[in-house]
């Protein structure tokens, strides 16, 4: 179908019966000046919410990172805002002082990443400004920031500040054949542009890896001298952390022998006086080590990739760890130690939750959080909390509590306003939850959005939106999609699918070689009973899109039923076969997720893939992908997009340059935005 720019025009500025109204009011008042001259302000002015566009992506501030004073009197977080070409985004960092209304700290369009200072008198953050980014150093009280470190070769991935704050710990990126990043390189003669490939994990979204391998550097701040702890390495080191007393450091690593081919192995490793040690922890993947004493450490460890994760805590002085969580229902992110216990938030039944370990006690237990999403949580060693907070009616805002007694009591208290008066003048909706129960027995999460007007006697569209993942979780997040969809009058429904987190470890493993089975059907369950609880949906005029493995599930489900009027798939896998060939997971990775390598296992590989059925597809599709895709490479769309045209199936592959798999999260804005139009403007050409 030809994508006609009028069609596109018309179907995207279509006001729904709210803004008809509001129009009228105005046209009339207008009249009333031109005929009477009455002063009609009131009339024009009468706020109320409206529809949400696309391109209200524009206006909404992104916020992050957010970080805490060890005696919690500062909060430190990034802002993030939409440049004026629409082409990029632009950081600084904003200073809340004793709760109060924050400050702009920094002026420059690409600072990020703060931390404090063990006294809190200074601050370091990373910055784009001056020709490449840099460390810098700043005073808390104000001031100009100070370049404290600018590398001639690598990268400054992370930063610790040792407990005396007179030295550092930097992660950095960088050839591990270069004794000093501070040195120029030397200058390389002219050769051939070609890149050789020997390992298995050669790529990444972003395209070819190259020589760097992130190692540990200590920085004097006295000296200004950079050496090496594990610079020199052919592995690489993260997770890295000071002891609270500052004679060790933690961090892990995969040394395993198969590293380069993508082996599922983590280990912790303990560095003093330059005397390095690896735990003993179980055989697996440790990660994530936390200080939780000068000679104590919890971390996160699974057995297998697709295992369940332990919370494990190891004693150094006698050499010998215990499970203080087994086998958790919840996966830890973001695992930190304060006040004799430990904190993380993980996924939840759809919403994104503080949850704490009581290291006298084991076990862990629900804080709060339920009905929105926590991310970023800081908690300083005065017990004060800081977090970024969301739900699918309130736009991202830094909250704050005094305690974690305040916290779960629900009293916390709002930090920023950036999002208020975009957010005041949206008309947003709630999703509505229930239950629906699939053949298994397990009962499923169904989340509902009504469109925007809903008249009695009047049928409605709906769109089932299929995640991503199979693992991960939609829910109480703010999502500008399905609002859009919502404010151009189509039903929204979604599910939390067997494979996503967040409902129990055997939930998560359900799809385990059941691609298009269980997943598929659970999606089916939800539409179908969204179908039968809301009897003004009409079961004629049912949508269908998802991205990644949602994209998947998209192509899979037109090849299964014609009962969808149009489908948008987006960065979707069509062919496990060439998908397995061409992505950024290594054979190791591949063999796990599908049993076996596709000479062992083709039989799985071939026909869980929509392209072996796409002669059954009758349904118009839509198919966005990006050319810089190297988890779903743009050969999935294309191959789609060849087997539709050639069974005769209206088809159209918007292909979106130089964008990779994040397009709909954190592409460019101005593409991010088209992407969401597109996708209702193809629904609306066939509602």
């Amino acid at each position: 179908m030809n994508y006609s720019n009028t069609v596109h025009f018309r179907s995207r500025l279509q006001p729904s019966v709210p803004v008809v109204n509001k129009i009228s009011r105005l046209l009339f008042a207008t009249m009333l000046v031109g005929t009477a001259g009455f002063n009609v302000t009131a009339l024009a002015d009468d706020h109320e919410p409206r529809p949400i566009t696309a391109e209200d992506y524009y206006r909404t501030v992104a916020l992050s990172d957010t970080q805490m004073s060890s005696d919690g009197s500062l909060i430190a977080f990034v802002k993030t805002t939409v440049a004026e070409d629409k082409q990029s985004r632009e950081s600084n960092i904003w200073l809340s002082k004793n709760g109060q209304a924050p400050i702009q700290f920094t002026r420059e369009k690409s600072d990020f990443s703060p931390i404090f200072f063990p006294d809190g008198e200074r601050m370091l953050f990373l910055s784009g400004r001056d020709n490449g980014t840099a460390l810098y150093q700043i005073a808390t009280s104000g001031g100009e920031a100070q370049e404290l470190l600018r590398l001639e070769q690598g990268s400054i991935r992370d930063v610790a500040i040792h407990p005396d704050g007179n030295a550092l710990l930097l992660t950095i990126s960088v050839d591990a054949e270069v004794e000093n990043p501070l040195e120029k390189a030397e200058e390389a003669e002219a050769s051939a542009d070609v890149t050789v490939i020997s390992d298995a994990v050669y790529k990444r979204q972003g395209g070819y890896l190259n020589a760097n391998k992130i190692g540990l550097w200590h920085y004097d701040l006295t000296n200004e001298t950079l050496t090496s702890l594990t610079g020199n390495t052919n592995y690489n080191e993260g997770s890295a952390s000071y002891s609270p007393n500052g004679d060790c450091i933690t961090f892990a690593s995969n040394r395993h022998p198969q590293a380069a081919d993508g082996y599922f192995s983590s280990s912790i490793f303990v560095r003093c006086d330059d005397e390095e040690r690896e735990l003993a922890t179980p055989i697996g993947h440790a990660s994530n080590p936390v200080w939780t004493g000068n000679h104590s450490i919890a971390y996160v460890y699974r057995e297998d990739a697709y295992a369940a994760p332990d919370l494990q805590h190891y004693d150094l002085t006698i050499d010998a760890y215990q499970v203080l969580a087994e086998a958790m229902d919840h996966s830890p992110n973001g695992l930190q130690y304060a006040a004799n216990a430990l904190f993380f938030t993980t996924d939840d039944r759809g919403s994104r939750t503080l949850q704490s370990l009581d290291l006298n006690q084991g076990g862990y237990r629900y804080l709060g959080g339920r009905g929105v999403s926590l991310s970023d949580v800081a908690i300083s060693q005065s017990g004060r909390l800081s977090w970024v907070e969301h739900n699918e009616t309130n736009l991202p805002q830094v909250m704050s509590a005094a305690s974690l007694a305040e916290f779960t009591a629900g009293e916390t208290q709002k930090i920023t306003t950036f999002n208020d008066a975009l957010q005041a003048e949206l008309d947003l909706a709630e999703y509505e939850v229930f239950q629906a129960e699939n053949e298994r027995g397990d009962i499923l999460d169904v989340f509902f959005l009504r469109p925007i007007s809903v008249q009695q006697g009047q049928s409605y569209p709906i769109i089932l939106n299929i995640k991503g993942g199979p693992g991960g979780m939609w829910g109480h997040q703010w999502f500008q999609e399905m609002q859009l969809m919502r404010a151009r009058g189509y039903a929204v429904v979604f599910t939390n699918y067997r494979g996503s987190s967040g409902y129990g470890q055997d939930f998560a493993e359900q799809v385990r070689l059941d691609y298009g089975g269980a997943d598929y059907r659970d999606n089916i369950v939800a539409l179908d009973a969204a179908l039968a609880r809301y009897t003004w949906l009409n079961n004629e005029r049912v949508f269908i899109t998802g991205g990644s493995h949602g994209g998947f599930l998209t192509n899979w489900a037109t090849t299964q039923t014609d009962r969808f009027r149009a489908a948008v798939t987006q960065r979707s896998v069509s062919n496990w076969i060439s998908e397995a060939g061409t992505q950024a997971f290594p054979p190791l990775s591949m063999i796990r997720e599908f049993g076996g390598s596709i000479w062992d296992n083709y039989d799985y590989y071939w026909g869980r893939s929509p392209l072996k059925y796409a002669n059954r597809v009758n349904t118009p599709t839509l198919i966005i992908h990006s050319d810089g895709d190297h988890i779903t490479p743009i050969g999935q769309g294309e191959e789609w997009f060849f087997a539709l045209k050639a069974n005769n199936v209206p088809v159209e592959l918007v292909v979106f340059a130089n964008e990779g798999h994040g397009l709909s999260r954190n592409g460019k804005p101005i593409n991010l935005v088209e992407r969401l139009n597109r996708i209702i403007d193809w629904f609306d050409n066939y509602n």
